[in-house]
């Protein structure tokens, strides 16, 4: 009897796993599609900061649960500051770029960030990378070149934000690396705190009176659905494998394409959609490489591949 019970509880995790990792893509998506809808109305800074003072709402119980010296003890101050610099960037590169530019296409530069990771990692982690993901690497690059499309407008100021603030988000996805041993919350917390900080610095100067209770609500929510949207995600992979769940981020691409076209009217560029499919490719090869790899590693010595 209790093998039978052992046995349904592993199909539920593995069942509940995908679902949570699938929810937290939507939820997501959807903070996403309420930030392009209110940084058409409101500040850059004034969006920023309420989101963050609404997440930190959440996160300072947490904090304050898990204990205050997560907080006063971190490793690796200065790579701990350099990852809130990026981060704080990244939010605002991301909500800038959304306000001029498709969601969809917002999210297509945001999903390369793991190429960028895989390209930088043998010179900022010193580990090796052979010709098969290289070559997954280059055709990833290929795909954000034709989703640009190559011309005058590549250049143009969203276009160029965009790839600055995927960059900013390979940083903090390399990061993350560096800093295993620091607590989810604790690095969350500082991420949202940087955030807060540079968005009440700027806010002042491009507030907008809130015209409405319905957008107070939404600048709210912004912030509450993005960290449910972690919280979805974390526990995701902490339910089930890495392999299993991780390749789900890529419907976040769908559900941008969806709620692009629902509320804003977006329809898919050709290119849009061809680059996409590059980059998720790529990004799907590079990460079934590297788990074919630590597997392989568990065996026998290194080899890069």
């Amino acid at each position: 009897m209790s093998v039978s019970i052992s046995d349904t509880s592993r199909r539920s995790l593995m069942t509940a796993g995908p679902l949570l990792m699938l929810l937290g893509m939507v939820m997501f998506a959807l903070n996403d599609a309420m930030g392009k809808w209110l940084v058409s109305s409101y500040g850059l800074g004034q969006v920023v900061l309420l989101r963050s003072l609404a997440a930190l709402v959440i996160l300072v119980p947490m904090v304050w649960h898990s204990g205050l010296q997560n907080l006063r003890t971190v490793e690796r101050p200065w790579m701990q500051l350099a990852r809130v610099v990026f981060s704080t960037a990244e939010v605002f590169c991301f909500y800038y770029a959304v306000a001029y530019l498709p969601l969809a296409d917002v999210m297509t530069y945001w999903l390369a960030a793991p190429i960028y990771v895989a390209a930088s990692s043998p010179f900022l982690l010193g580990e090796k990378v052979g010709w098969r993901r290289w070559t997954a690497i280059a055709v990833g690059f290929v795909g954000v070149i034709i989703t640009l499309e190559p011309s005058s407008a590549m250049f143009t100021m969203p276009a160029i934000i965009s790839i600055v603030g995927s960059a900013a988000f390979a940083f903090m996805l390399t990061s993350g690396r560096f800093l295993r041993g620091t607590p989810d919350s604790t690095l969350v917390f500082f991420q949202v705190g940087g955030a807060a900080i540079a968005g009440l610095a700027f806010a002042p100067t491009d507030w907008a009176p809130i015209a409405s209770s319905a957008d107070l609500l939404l600048l709210g929510l912004l912030g509450i659905v993005a960290m449910a949207a972690h919280m979805l995600v974390n526990r995701a992979l902490k339910v089930s494998d890495a392999a299993t769940v991780a390749p789900l981020q890529y419907t976040l691409l769908l559900w941008a394409v969806v709620f692009g076209w629902l509320f804003f009217g977006d329809v898919p560029r050709l290119t849009m959609m061809v680059g996409a499919g590059l980059i998720v490719a790529s990004g799907l090869f590079i990460f079934i490489r590297e788990q074919t790899l630590k597997k392989r590693d568990r065996v026998l010595p290194a080899v890069p591949e």
